[in-house]
């Protein structure tokens, strides 16, 4: 039998990732990866040069004729129904383009194949609940913790974004929490504004904090505070859920070793059950997640809530 495949396409605001996955077993292609990296000010048309010239050098490496399609990963607004950039506080120059139009001419395939779009943070999950921390279970909760706040809700790897057991779209980053929103604590400004604040000293990141934690008491109390807030955040979502597991993904996730302790306890409290794990795919999540959107099964049962993703 020939392998189903799909190229998963992760976009970011300065890079492009991609490489071809077997969408039967789950698989990254690895000898197919590509990358570029980009200013997202500058023109369309370079823009799309650089997407185009990424996409074809993972085509130059696949075996085209099992390709299914391609599926993106992009970060909104974006009218993921119809494949139409609606940012406008990036990608400024792709207001209002339709993607597939635009990078359909330069590409190689030979053919044309379908283009399916989704959130990055929500592609992300649907990797890491498909093949990753939640693989074999049911009810997953993912979040992403790093220039802000994403999360994701998975029922069976679906996406749920409307019920009274999530929050509105699967996303907390909007909701009221303390003094603002939970994307105002949850995120690398909190831990560079509040370290200035407390110690007088400005930080790079959470990087820097995270090396500090040991020797300088102001820093590791930081990574404490944050942990008991984010349990006082999600703890009563996990619970109306029924998290079985919490996965972290972003680049603070890695300071889960100094934050999780916290965590841990508050979600305790609240007699929350879910482990708690960091990612073990990272940046391969989203490009799995994004390929499986190319599995026409699954697509039908994602597809539905594309309109308020």
């Amino acid at each position: 039998m020939i392998a189903k495949t799909a190229v998963g396409i992760d976009i970011g605001g300065t890079h492009i990732s991609c490489a071809v996955a077997d969408i039967e077993t789950g698989t990254l292609l690895e000898t197919t990866h590509a990358r570029a990296t980009f200013d997202h000010k500058a023109p369309a048309s370079e823009i799309l040069q650089h997407w185009t010239d990424a996409l074809n050098k993972t085509l130059t490496n696949s075996d085209v004729d099992r390709l299914m399609g391609f599926g993106f990963a992009i970060p909104g607004p974006f009218d993921y129904r119809n494949g139409i950039s609606r940012m406008q506080h990036k990608f400024e120059g792709l207001y209002g383009v339709h993607i597939p139009d635009a990078l359909r001419p330069g590409l190689t395939a030979g053919r044309s194949l379908p283009m399916r779009f989704i959130n990055d943070a929500t592609a992300f999950a649907i990797g890491e609940s498909w093949m990753g921390e939640g693989r074999g279970l049911r009810k997953v909760v993912v979040i992403t913790l790093g220039t802000g706040f994403g999360s994701a809700f998975l029922d069976d790897d679906v996406p749920i974004v409307q019920g009274a057991e999530v929050p509105p779209e699967g996303c907390l980053w909007h909701l009221p929490f303390r003094y603002g929103i939970a994307d105002d604590y949850f995120s690398t400004r909190w831990f560079t504004q509040t370290y200035a604040e407390q110690s007088g000293h400005r930080v790079p990141g959470v990087k820097t904090l995270m090396d500090k934690a040991a020797a300088d008491p102001v820093a590791g109390q930081l990574f404490e505070t944050f942990g008991q807030n984010l349990a006082e955040c999600l703890g009563p979502w996990l619970l109306r859920f029924g998290a079985e597991v919490l996965i972290v993904g972003g680049n603070i996730a890695h300071a889960l070793p100094l934050f999780g302790p916290a965590l841990r306890a508050g979600l305790q409290v609240t007699r929350v059950p879910a482990r708690i794990t960091p990612s073990v795919l990272w940046e391969k999540a989203v490009l799995l997640g994004s390929a499986r959107l190319l599995d026409d099964a699954f697509w039908v049962k994602v597809s539905v809530h594309l309109p308020t993703l």
